[in-house]
């Protein structure tokens, strides 16, 4: 199945239904109540680019002078299911993006005052990059497009330059459609979603990671989801050997949640319980607090999000769900900021950012939400610093 095709099912699917450098820096150069910054892959099409905001103290966007900033590559311009289509560097000074339609990575330094600037792009060595995953400069990238699917490492220098890592590309076969690449905290373990037809059989792939960057499969890698069309994932933060996955393509109301134990080898095993409902539509994207108590899963089918809160062996305990207020709105992937005080949510069908103020892991929408975005296409992966 083609991710144009995929982009297509999904649409047809929900008509049925870290912080970087430093935050102090970059006040010290910015307006007044400025914090940080929000970013988003618009995903245009002809000419690729990012938008970029100030993040105040309330939660509150506003765009940034000179948004949207180039990102050299052509995006798909539609909704295009994935998670991590923008990512920090380990060093906190650049942007990587993926732009899916050009099969390359764009590289754009951070200025200090959150301006953009296009320093490389690169081909992924593969077709229809939608996925990238980095941890301090090794950075691993998931192309979906038929005859190219594969995973592929690089290495980003200090000048924002990537290389390929010769050996590192796994292939993939073009039924595989991953839905993102991750690497776990300690940067010791890499997994890919399979998010599969919209009719399964759907896979969960699980790596090591050599100190030289390639991968070695774990022992029963690909390992069976425990439900159809696994999406978004996180690893929990003061855990790496605990792995979140949502699964989105069971129906309407079938939403849930998988928690799997990460051994050593990199071998996938489900907790007691796993998974674990939200009876929601479409959960395709999650986001879990930095402190690791709690995660919420972006119900694209619902245009909601649930919140649930984690025990210390990774059960979910769901708390609720809270719906989006703007129409037409596609939740696609979504960012807490570092201190876990709001969450920002990419909405692709109108191209805006919800922004919710979180509180002991209920959500409140602020009144000033959703925000459009300067220039945006079909937009997906979202950054906060």
């Amino acid at each position: 199945m083609h991710p144009f095709r995929r982009g297509i099912a999904i649409g047809a699917m929900l008509g049925t239904a870290l912080l970087g450098t430093s935050g102090v820096a970059l006040a010290t150069s910015t307006p007044s109540g400025v914090i940080g910054q929000v970013y988003v892959n618009n995903n245009t099409a002809g000419h690729n680019t990012v938008s970029g905001f100030d993040r105040r103290v309330d939660g509150t966007l506003t765009p940034i002078a000179g948004t949207p900033f180039s990102a050299g590559g052509a995006g798909t311009g539609s909704p295009t299911g994935s998670a991590g289509a923008l990512q920090l560097s380990g060093d906190g000074r650049y942007l990587l993006a993926v732009d899916a339609a050009a099969n390359d990575i764009s590289v754009l330094k951070i200025r200090p005052d959150g301006s953009l600037r296009l320093v490389d792009e690169t081909s992924s060595n593969g077709t229809t990059p939608i996925s990238l995953a980095v941890h301090r400069d090794l950075v691993y990238v998931a192309n979906t497009g038929a005859g190219g699917s594969n995973y592929t490492g690089f290495r980003l220098n200090p000048g924002g330059h990537l290389s390929a890592i010769s050996g590192s590309t796994f292939a993939l076969p073009d039924t595989a459609l991953p839905g993102q690449v991750l690497f776990s905290g300690d940067g010791r373990h890499l997994v890919g979603t399979r998010v599969g037809p919209n009719t399964g059989p759907s896979f969960i792939d699980s790596f090591s990671v050599g100190t030289d960057g390639r991968l070695t499969a774990a022992p029963g890698s690909p390992f069976p989801a425990q439900k159809i069309g696994p999406f978004g994932s996180q690893f929990r933060p003061t855990n790496p050997n605990q792995l979140f996955v949502s699964n989105a393509h069971d129906g309407a109301g079938n939403g849930t949640v998988s928690v799997y134990e990460v051994a050593a080898d990199g071998t996938l095993t489900a907790i007691a319980g796993s998974p674990f409902a939200d009876f929601q539509t479409a959960p395709c994207w999650v986001a879990i607090s930095h402190d690791g108590a709690h995660l919420y899963a972006i119900n694209t089918g619902s245009s909601s999000v649930s919140s649930y809160g984690i025990a210390n062996d990774g059960t979910l305990s769901l708390a609720g769900s809270t719906a989006l207020s703007g129409t037409g709105l596609r939740p696609f992937d979504a960012a807490l900021d570092p201190t876990d005080s709001f969450l920002y949510v990419v909405d692709a069908g109108v191209a805006k950012i919800t922004v919710f103020a979180v509180s002991g892991g209920n959500l409140s929408e602020l009144a000033s939400s959703p925000v459009a975005i300067p220039g945006g296409g079909a937009p997906f992966g979202i950054v906060v610093n």
